[in-house]
């Protein structure tokens, strides 16, 4: 989960407006990056794709307290140009949702699209380096799943450490259920067992060492969730349409790759 659900005012001026800088120089490379493509016919799965996200990002597993994004899949489907504007679109609609502050929009956009942007780096490379055939593929999903959730909350944790807030502001927990093992299920692990509670997060501020292990650890379990289900979609897509899973059209579009 490395979407920032830090609500508006807690981070600093400056590193907000660096992050809406950062993404609008992204989002103008990734326009570029696109001129002399056919874009209109890929308007349509940017926005299928982009619809999958905003489902995983608000569909939350209660007891560890994390949702999938699916930025792996649209990042290998749709590649780094246009990974990055849906992540743009989808973190607007959130936090017009209240799922994250407003003024954050360009560090989500930032962080998402560079998940993107990295699942389709890293599972281009792990099909090049462990070959394409199909018993492997969702393998290679999978395996691309992990190391990038991994990479993208080291950058989270980051972005909280650099801008010194409290990363209990980041919990959202689900409205609590009266009595024992349902409060703690409807809150979440991580904010009702480890962080004290909802009533208690305007007294206590967790270090960030201690976030970024929680983040690492009860994250780990989420990655593997993620992995799981990316790498039986990508291996369904790849058996019905492959030209979705591996494109050099979209891959010309990010010289790195």
């Amino acid at each position: 989960m490395s979407h920032i659900h830090i609500p508006d005012g807690v981070l600093p001026a400056w590193l907000v407006l660096l992050g809406w800088l950062g993404a609008a120089a992204v989002l103008a490379w990734a326009l570029f990056a696109l001129r002399g493509s056919d874009a209109r016919r890929q308007i349509p799965l940017l926005g299928v794709m982009a619809a999958l996200m905003l489902v995983g990002m608000s569909t939350e597993f209660v007891p560890i307290g994390y949702h999938i994004n699916l930025t792996i899949i649209a990042g290998i489907v749709l590649g780094p140009a246009l990974g990055f504007i849906a992540a743009f679109v989808v973190n607007l609609i959130l936090a017009l949702f209240g799922h994250g502050g407003v003024t954050v929009v360009g560090l989500n956009t930032l962080v998402i699209g560079a998940e993107c942007a990295l699942a389709f780096l890293v599972f281009r490379a792990f099909y090049r380096a462990f070959g394409g055939q199909k018993p492997r593929i969702g393998l290679l999903a999978g395996g691309a799943t992990v190391l990038t959730l991994f990479i993208t909350t080291l950058l989270l944790i980051g972005i909280v450490a650099i801008g010194n807030a409290k990363p209990t502001t980041q919990m959202h927990p689900a409205p609590a259920v009266e009595g024992g093992l349902g409060a703690a299920l409807s809150e979440g692990i991580l904010d009702n067992e480890l962080l004290g509670g909802e009533e208690e997060h305007a007294s206590v501020e967790v270090n960030v060492g201690r976030f970024a292990g929680l983040a690492l650890g009860l994250g780990s379990i989420g990655w593997i969730m993620e992995a799981v289900i990316t790498g039986v979609v990508v291996q369904f897509v790849w058996r019905v349409q492959p030209n979705l899973i591996v494109s050099r059209r979209r891959a010309s579009a990010f010289p790195a790759a």
